[in-house]
């Protein structure tokens, strides 16, 4: 017991502070990947909506690659191959030196846009759940439609959206864990590289389980908070 406290303390024989600060870096990661994610995936359900063929189409196209392909592999394009692609740039343009991608806008870039393409599923759902009346009662007070989209029908989307939404969450929290392979020092990478160095899987992968659920649970309660806050005023027909 003694050598595992000591290994979870802090300073140079422990590897709590690298925990720690791994944990910042995974629920970073989640946050700063949350709007981007969510905000493409509501443009492409619109564009999933949209009367125009062409966008329906590119919506289509978008979400049937990214919801099939896997996150791992679309992770390796956007570190991989878009730096690639960025530096071939760098250097036609006549820019000294080279381009290099950091981990984490690769990491969020790669997560945002699967986020993008199961959110816009979710996105599409709730607009098909708000009547066409909102929109028509909307038009007939003199509304453009920006100003119907952002008072009337955005407040009811979220609304609708938000219990899809959270599951999308969830998922994402979890497969932050995938940046650990591009050595973006989050949580599972330094839970692997303390099991590589002390030989106790159980120790560090089961903090690192821990710390996970830590975010799940704090996550579920402040999303049931937003639910209940949403649904203030609405009944549930039975």
């Amino acid at each position: 017991m003694d050598r595992y406290l000591l290994l979870l303390s802090y300073g140079p024989e422990g590897w709590g502070d690298e925990l720690v600060q791994g944990a910042l870096i995974t629920i970073g990661l989640a946050i700063a990947t949350l709007p981007f994610g969510l905000a493409l995936g509501l443009l492409v359900a619109l564009a999933a909506r949209s009367p125009s063929r062409m966008s329906k189409r590119v919506a289509t196209v978008y979400t049937t690659v990214f919801r099939g392909v896997p996150e791992l592999l679309t992770l390796y394009i956007v570190y991989y191959g878009m730096q690639m692609g960025l530096q071939r740039l760098w250097r036609a343009i006549g820019f000294p030196g080279s381009f290099e991608m950091n981990s984490f806008v690769a990491g969020m870039i790669a997560l945002g846009l699967v986020l993008a393409a199961f959110s816009s599923e979710v996105w599409v759902g709730a607009l098909n759940a708000i009547p066409r009346g909102q929109r028509e009662g909307a038009a007939a007070l003199g509304l453009s439609k920006g100003q119907t989209f952002r008072l009337v029908i955005l407040p009811q989307l979220l609304r609708v959206a938000l219990p899809g939404l959270g599951n999308n969450w969830m998922v994402l929290l979890k497969e932050t864990s995938l940046v650990s392979t591009i050595a973006l020092a989050d949580l599972m990478f330094v839970a692997n590289r303390a099991n590589v160095v002390t030989k106790e899987p159980f120790l560090f992968f089961g903090v690192a389980s821990g710390i996970y659920m830590l975010f799940s649970l704090v996550s579920t309660g402040v999303l049931d908070q937003l639910e209940a806050r949403a649904n203030r005023g609405y009944r549930t027909r039975a």
